[in-house]
């Protein structure tokens, strides 16, 4: 594993882009507990994108724009739809941190979790990442079940996991003092 690659790969993880938006407001909308969840979940979505690059899929998506197109614009309406539907539902802030036994993040599958690994699987960035950047530090065309995929992959799940960690308690640390405040619980 080369060190271009773990550079590249910790840039791309950094720089904030939808995962990173919806985890760090999942956390400040209903903290710590919610902005995990939202990690674990744009951690999954990531899985996705190493089958179709193991699949050969990368070649298809070069090959033609018009495919990479369709998955930028259903990213996009899914984005517009999450974004309506949060102005539908809005409300008063939630105060008790998302702790309450009957909150819907404390299942294994929350709507939180779905939300999240929908929101990567329709990524474009990872698409471009896993299509376009990461063939570059493999030896062959991947196939199914390719080691050095796998490992290279598994790399930037756990690089992305740990970033949108920190975003995700840093969000709710940010939030719980902010509440703290009494005029701000006002």
């Amino acid at each position: 594993m080369s060190v271009k690659f773990l550079l590249t790969s910790l840039v791309v993880v950094l720089i904030p882009g939808t995962g990173v938006v919806y985890t760090v407001s999942s956390s400040v909308g209903g903290g710590w507990r919610r902005g995990l969840l939202a990690a674990v979940g744009c951690t999954f979505g990531i899985v996705p994108h190493m089958l179709a690059a193991m699949l050969g899929l990368s070649g298809i998506m070069q090959a033609g724009s018009a495919m990479f197109e369709v998955v930028r614009w259903a990213g996009v309406a899914y984005l517009l739809f999450m974004g309506a539907s949060m102005i539908r539902d809005a409300g008063a802030v939630q105060l008790d941190g998302g702790d309450a036994p009957n909150d819907p993040a404390r299942s294994a599958m929350s709507p939180v979790v779905r939300r999240a690994i929908l929101l990567n699987v329709l990524n474009p960035k990872l698409t471009l990442f896993f299509f376009a950047f990461l063939p570059q530090f493999l030896d062959a065309s991947p196939g199914p079940l390719d080691p050095k995929l796998i490992m290279l992959g598994g790399v930037f799940m756990l690089m992305t996991l740990a970033v949108f960690t920190i975003y995700a308690l840093a969000s709710a640390a940010a939030r719980d003092l902010v509440l703290a405040a009494p005029i701000a619980r006002r």
